[in-house]
């Protein structure tokens, strides 16, 4: 690893400014996935300014949504009670996306910054990623493909966002609260994310120096059904193949309100609109079900080794859809 220096901030305000104005300085929190991407080789900050003891911790609750902290930890959020009753969706979300270890260290705002998981990004050994090295191509459109993209990508990069939580929220229109040097903004978290197929490297709107100081999730209202489902090689410690969050709401026997947000198939955590088009005003059935599977995976872009996972996502989604709806087959 490469030596760098080491400062911790005394307040939000000086963690801004000593980041903004040094290109090669970057913030460390829980460092869950930026420590391991150091002693990689793929990032060499020259200048680590820790924010962990800002005072950017702790949920708030209000009648219609809770305001998160950027440093709350995962598991701290998945224990909240109001997580629990209102925000299924979330919490399994949570749940499943790290072990119990990873959850007590890793924050909310650095689980929705985590970098991509491509091998080939993450290997400085391999030339050709466009991601690291812009220009030089993707080496994943012709190798080994199994953890890649079929959404938001094209020849240029089929890199994956790995964030379980960020699909959750994603599909609740949570808005994350950000922190630079020409003040405060807010933005939905359905456009913070970038396509890859638009430019490998930039993976969000965040410009340097920008800080994520919390985030603002959406209730859903009460009777509101959800859930998430992750498909993986082995229980513990694996990204996802795939993975669906749903939340609907049902009245008279239609669905009157529809969310999905998929993982494991998109450059950036997929919101799938057109699925949402084909539920609502719809009743809850398996027909409806695959019919919104269909429209979710239309769109998709494979390679021979990210083929397999266009079926896969459809049946992923209509069995979540199911088992939040308990529709039987």
């Amino acid at each position: 690893m490469r030596a760098f220096e080491y400062v911790r901030a005394a307040d939000v305000d000086a963690a801004v400014a000593t980041v903004t104005d040094d290109p090669f300085a970057s913030y460390l929190a829980g460092g869950t996935t930026q420590v391991d991407l150091m002693k990689d080789g793929v990032l060499a900050p020259e200048r680590l300014v820790d924010i962990t003891r800002l005072p950017l911790h702790g949920i708030e609750h209000g009648p219609d949504t809770i305001h998160v902290g950027a440093l709350t930890t995962m598991e701290e959020l998945a224990a909240d009670p109001t997580v629990v009753a209102r925000l299924p969706i979330v919490r399994e979300a949570l749940l499943l996306g790290a072990s119990t270890q990873l959850r007590n260290m890793a924050t909310i705002g650095g689980n929705l910054l985590q970098r991509t998981r491509c091998r080939y990004f993450r290997d400085p050994s391999v030339p050709a990623c466009n991601k690291r090295s812009p220009g030089s191509g993707c080496a994943a459109v012709t190798g080994a493909a199994r953890m890649h993209a079929i959404l938001g990508v094209s020849d240029r990069c089929i890199a994956l966002h790995a964030s379980d939580v960020a699909v959750a929220l994603v599909a609740l229109n949570a808005v994350v609260r950000i922190q630079g040097d020409q003040g405060r903004r807010s933005v939905p978290l359905t456009e913070f994310y970038l396509e890859s197929a638009e430019d490998p490297v930039a993976e969000n709107m965040l410009a340097h120096g920008e800080l994520i100081t919390g985030i603002e999730i959406p209730l859903l209202p009460e009777g509101a059904r959800s859930g998430y489902l992750k498909v993986r090689d082995r229980v513990s410690y694996e990204f996802a193949l795939v993975s669906a969050g749903v939340a609907l709401v049902i009245e008279d026997g239609v669905i009157q309100d529809a969310r999905i947000g998929l993982g494991g198939v998109g450059s950036k955590p997929w919101r799938a609109r057109s699925a949402e088009e084909v539920l609502i005003g719809a009743p809850p059935a398996v027909e409806t079900y695959r019919a919104a599977a269909a429209a979710a995976l239309a769109g998709a872009w494979t390679v021979p080794g990210t083929a397999f996972k266009v079926e896969l996502a459809q049946r992923t989604l209509v069995r979540t859809l199911q088992n939040v709806t308990e529709v039987s087959s």
